[in-house]
């Protein structure tokens, strides 16, 4: 059985971009493959935490995975860093990647700004930790946004120079898993930018914790244009064409279909008609993250289950790279 190993950042405040653009695929794949998902806390500290906050926010997002459909029995949910194979394999696995690689990736490019020399030597080797979190597990698929496209193919590079190395065949070489309709959902104040909790307006974004009323306003209030009719010339209105894909997205209907079914409704009524949906979709699941964040031993208990399963695949491989490589173990 295929297996599919991903991750995500425990970094509160989960959106319908998380949803839709992951999460809901999420979903659907734990019934198809053997799937493991990470809180990828070790990822987070590459920024500046605080304790408290990453606690709470380690147990918002598992909170809301679960709230959205993971079934802890179908799947294994963990947080990165109750698996201590992770740190060790990614510091194995730096030494088998070339500075050249790591200079290329743009996301450090972007993140570190003009401040790169002051950026701290963790976000400089995140995709070498992503490495080691994809090919722990010996994942052979990994559902990626475009935006992480390029370190999985790092991770595949990294895979073949150890297997180079050692003249093996032992790390499978992951494909990415590329979804079509809303792998990117746009902020609802400007359509030319993705969905983001790190948005200074809480308008541009739905929270999965907001509650019916809420949704229906930021729907409301979502910037659209003043173009006669809805679904015409979609690729110049970034706003209209986002909101249809929203649509499509949340009922799973290609993106043609349901802009053809609405090209002769105002904004106005499709707003409404989203709202609803929006709302009957996302409203059992803020509901259900309340219950479970009122009982965090729920969720850290999920956690701990989660993690001693991943160890037992982690430990075993890691112990084999071990074998491999002549180090000498306990």
């Amino acid at each position: 059985m295929k297996r599919v190993f991903s991750g995500i950042q425990p970094t509160g405040n989960l959106h319908l971009g998380n949803y839709l653009g992951a999460i809901k695929n999420w979903v659907a794949m734990q019934r198809e493959y053997d799937c493991l998902y990470c809180i990828v806390d070790l990822h987070a500290i590459t920024v500046a935490q605080e304790p408290d906050e990453l606690t709470n926010n380690t147990r918002e997002v598992t909170a809301g995975l679960i709230a959205a459909g993971l079934d802890p029995k179908n799947c294994i949910i963990f947080n990165q860093s109750r698996v201590a194979a992770h740190a060790e394999l990614a510091w194995i696995l730096n030494c088998f990647t070339p500075l050249g690689w790591l200079n290329r990736m743009t996301q450090f490019k972007e993140k570190a700004g003009k401040k790169r020399e002051s950026a701290f030597l963790g976000l400089y080797a995140y995709p070498v930790l992503m490495a080691a979190d994809i090919l722990l597990y010996h994942a052979t698929a990994v559902p990626v946004g475009e935006d992480q496209k390029q370190h999985l193919e790092l991770s595949r590079d990294i895979a073949s120079a150890f297997n180079r190395a050692y003249d093996v065949d032992f790390f499978p070489l992951p494909e990415p898993m590329i979804f079509g309709a809303a792998t990117r959902v746009m902020s609802l104040r400007d359509g030319r930018n993705k969905m983001s909790k790190s948005d200074g307006s809480d308008y541009s974004r739905i929270n999965l914790t907001d509650d019916a009323d809420s949704i229906a306003l930021k729907i409301k209030r979502a910037k659209t244009d003043s173009e006669p009719g809805l679904a015409h010339d979609l690729e110049r209105r970034p706003e209209a064409a986002n909101l249809l894909s929203i649509y499509a997205a949340l009922v799973d209907e290609p993106m043609e279909r349901v802009a053809a079914e609405h090209s002769l409704m105002g904004f106005a009524d499709f707003k409404s008609k989203l709202a609803d949906l929006a709302i009957e979709t996302l409203g059992p699941i803020a509901a259900r993250m309340r219950e479970l964040l009122a009982d965090p031993g729920y969720i850290d208990g999920v956690l701990a289950n989660g993690a001693a399963r991943a160890r037992h695949i982690a430990d075993s491989n890691l112990g084999e790279v071990r074998r491999i490589m002549g180090l000498l173990d306990a």
